[in-house]
């Protein structure tokens, strides 16, 4: 499928782009580089737990935006910070108001940086995913951006257009790590509960890639991605 030419909002052509993951990004940076973007990936996601399931996402996130010539900004990785934001909202499902503080915690940051470093348009590859709330991930989003003047939260649906099926595709093709669960402490243990009822064994970090025998069929998107 020829997916077609992006243009950002008020055609400002230097976008940041938040990266939770590369699974989730690999085919909005695929898209963004044939349109002519010239975008700089943000990676900053202080929720992922622990810390081997974090330096695992980043570490790929990074590896393939540099075989890829994108640049990539580390930003810190707070987090207690984090902990301390979603105090109380422990037992939320998710999609409820502990992912909004999620959403809105990381998208602060990068509407920070994009502010302090000239760029009109940030945007985030978080809405691709079909576990994610769309709406809920852009009014975030737009909450961030409106902090700063002239800055435009970019809520483009990338899941369109083939854009959720390309992510699987690359997906193979690089044998990206293949998440098991959204990301955070409690999106594992509630995970681990639910595969206990089922008689699965507790998830195991590091162990499933896509593209590689253990791994289910593209068709068996991640548990929920970051």
């Amino acid at each position: 499928m020829e997916r077609p030419r992006l243009v950002p909002p008020n055609a400002e052509w230097r976008v940041l782009l938040h990266s939770c993951c590369a699974p989730c990004s690999c085919s909005i940076m695929e898209m963004m580089a044939a349109s002519g973007i010239d975008f700089t990936v943000f990676f900053y996601n202080p929720n992922i737990h622990p810390r081997e399931e974090y330096e695992i996402r980043k570490n790929e996130n990074k590896h393939f935006a540099k075989t890829q010539g994108i640049p990539f900004i580390d930003a810190d990785y707070n987090r207690e910070n984090w902990f301390d934001r979603v105090k109380g909202l422990e037992w939320e499902p998710e999609r409820g108001r502990r992912c909004t503080v999620c959403f809105d915690m990381r998208f602060e940051r990068t509407a920070l940086y994009a502010y302090e470093h000239g760029f009109k348009v940030f945007t985030s590859s978080l809405g691709i995913s079909r576990w994610k709330d769309m709406v809920q991930v852009n009014e975030s989003g737009m909450r961030a951006a409106s902090r700063y003047p002239g800055l435009i939260y970019w809520t483009y649906n990338w899941r369109k257009e083939g854009g959720s099926q390309r992510m699987y595709e690359i997906g193979r093709q690089e044998q990206f790590y293949q998440q098991e669960y959204c990301g955070c402490a409690y999106s594992l243990r509630d995970t681990n509960a639910r595969r206990f009822q089922r008689g699965r064994a507790k998830i195991v970090i590091g162990t499933h890639y896509y593209g590689t025998p253990q791994t289910p069929s593209a068709s068996h998107a991640p548990a929920s991605p970051a």
